[in-house]
């Protein structure tokens, strides 16, 4: 019998997950099996008791399950606990526990796909709740010379920032006249065809700037307005091959190459 994994969400039937752990399970020789969970918005926990009582050893968690999988677990990692978000769960080595690589999938996309360098630059995430959350620690940890957290709610921004030192919080009418090399959009306005309150283009995006949006498989109105302005522009399809690929690590310690599948994502 297969190892059995899945991805749990709601709604998760657009997951590309279950296809890039098959080509990953390929690449390495693992005899796996990788599904997805849908349960209700208030049936998380008993849908991942009745999959680890079925035998399943480990998932992969979305939207917007991945501050109640943090509280579910009975360990995390010290990057899930940085987050105060679990992404990934491991489900057969006793109690359950979690662990966090949406951060460490966006820097591998942004330093080693992009070859876009943190170390020095100047970074904006646009959001608040979850996915800000899990990916501010590797952003921090990659020496950026200024962290700017905004969101509607200029409140929440500001409380986010202060858990991670050297970030600033603030609403978006704050960030009129500032300047960014790195402005990544980890709200869900672009699912919504939205765009975020943003001031104009120049001189929000620096020279050479990059846009990222954590979105992946469409045009979001955010990479759109980069566009626009000849900024460079990436959605998440790399962050979501890189952190799949660290899943897959965390759970069979062996650590996949990413470049044929993100190239096979991209081109379907």
């Amino acid at each position: 019998m297969p190892d059995r994994y899945a991805v749990i969400g709601n709604p998760v039937s657009h997951s590309k997950s279950p296809w890039i752990h098959e080509q990953f399970a390929r690449a390495c020789a693992q005899d796996i099996e990788y599904g997805r969970i849908e349960p209700p918005l208030d049936g998380f926990s008993a849908a991942i008791d009745a999959f680890r009582a079925g035998g399943g050893r480990g998932a992969n968690v979305t939207v917007p399950f991945k501050q109640e999988a943090f509280r579910y677990c009975a360990s995390v990692s010290e990057r899930a606990s940085e987050a105060r978000a679990v992404n990934t769960l491991l489900l057969d080595r006793g109690a359950p526990r979690g662990d966090n690589t949406d951060g460490i999938g966006l820097l591998r996309d942004l330093e080693i796909n992009l070859g876009f360098v943190l170390r020095g630059r100047s970074v904006l995430v646009m959001g608040a709740g979850g996915a800000a959350q899990g990916v501010l620690p590797s952003l921090r940890a990659a020496a950026p010379a200024r962290v700017v957290v905004a969101n509607r709610t200029a409140d929440k921004a500001r409380a986010l920032a202060a858990r991670f030192e050297g970030t600033t919080g603030c609403g978006y009418a704050d960030l009129a006249g500032q300047s960014f090399d790195l402005v990544v959009n980890a709200t869900s306005a672009g699912l919504a065809g939205e765009l975020p309150p943003l001031p104009p283009a120049r001189p929000l995006f620096a020279r050479e700037a990059l846009a990222y949006d954590l979105v992946y498989g469409r045009d979001t109105p955010f990479l759109d307005f980069a566009r626009a302005a000849q900024v460079r522009a990436s959605d998440g399809a790399g962050m979501l091959v890189e952190q799949a690929a660290e899943s897959f690590f965390v759970w069979r310690g062996v650590r996949p190459d990413t470049r044929p599948v993100l190239a096979a994502l991209r081109k379907s």
